[in-house]
């Protein structure tokens, strides 16, 4: 059982060392970009929200 632990470790470490991290530059890019489409996303939701409540205020009344 340990055997097999740290060889799944060993392997685990091995494959680590092969990651191509991203540079410092290219985290803020894409952090930045998430952020972007993350607030776009919920300005359209929000707009659509509101478009449905106005509709259905109408229909209602």
């Amino acid at each position: 059982m340990t055997n097999k632990l740290s060889l799944y470790l060993s392997g685990a470490v091995q494959e680590m060392k092969k990651v191509t991290w991203p540079t410092k530059n290219e985290t803020k890019n894409y952090t930045l970009l998430v952020i972007g489409i993350s607030l776009a996303v919920a300005a359209f939701l929000g707009a659509l929200d509101f478009i449905f409540n106005w509709a259905l205020s109408i229909i209602i009344n």
